[in-house]
């Protein structure tokens, strides 16, 4: 099966709806390949690992979270950026990026999937442009402390975890925003939240977490947000009758 990529970006902007949100760069088709497309790679990054792999595998367009473009970069094609795009262009690949509106989706985006892969259940959001997710356990039952929390999580994403935590106490209400979502984690606090769950931790929020009392736990941006462009990716491709691959590019962050 093969289509043409208008009606395909069409799709993807109508689940995504990118003009909801207030970004750090564009989404959407970020480089123009190939007008038909038969086979959708997806991934979490736009890295020459990435594209290479998609080139491999025959791949007419690429799906990811992290696109090629963000705001405050200096606009040069020069490095790695010549490097990524001289392949894409080169091989005639799409290049389809969306941001935070992968986060959002609240089935197929990241946060939702994370969810999923945790067994846990949103029941209401938080933070800017509500990206946070504020729930628990999807049993409804309780983790018996931070620490076991921590275990759950690591052996679900299959990863060590960072855990600051001073308290030991049941942990009910666990608040999550995957990737690098550390200044969301004040609002966490405020909504309640037993724990917090994200990708990465800065300095202030180790000790935010100590002295709240409120257990604060990094799984790695790149262990948090590799579950929902796969998804989505293969949600449109189902639509339309395409072949699709996730391809993991391992990124220790």
């Amino acid at each position: 099966m093969m289509i043409d990529r208008t009606p395909l970006l069409a799709a993807f902007d109508a689940l995504l709806q990118p003009e909801r949100f207030r970004d750090y760069g564009p989404n959407g088709l970020q480089v123009e390949g190939c007008a038909q497309v038969s086979k959708i790679v997806s991934g979490v990054t736009a890295s020459r690992a990435l594209i290479e792999a998609a080139i491999a595998a025959k791949a007419d367009a690429i799906f990811v979270h992290h696109g090629l473009f963000w705001r405050g970069q200096s606009g040069c094609v020069t490095g790695w950026m010549k490097q990524r795009l001289a392949l894409l262009l080169a091989h005639d690949i799409n290049l389809l990026a969306y941001h935070l509106p992968l986060d959002a989706h609240a089935e197929l985006g990241n946060n939702a999937q994370l969810a999923k892969q945790l067994g846990l259940l949103g029941i209401s959001r938080f933070g800017e442009q509500d990206l946070g997710w504020l729930g628990g356990r999807s049993d409804a039952a309780e983790f018996a402390s931070a620490q076991a929390l921590a275990d759950h999580v690591a052996c679900r994403l299959n990863r060590p975890v960072a855990l600051v935590s001073n308290e030991q106490i049941a942990i009910k209400k666990i608040a999550w925003c995957s990737g690098g979502a550390q200044s969301y984690f004040e609002a966490a606090i405020a909504a309640g939240a037993d724990a917090f769950i994200t990708g990465e931790l800065s300095e202030p929020q180790a000790h935010l977490a100590r002295e709240c009392g409120v257990a604060y736990l990094a799984c790695g941006h790149h262990a948090t947000e590799r579950y929902g462009a796969p998804a989505v990716a293969a949600h449109i491709a189902a639509q339309f009758g395409l072949a699709h691959e996730f391809i993991d590019i391992d990124n220790p962050a």
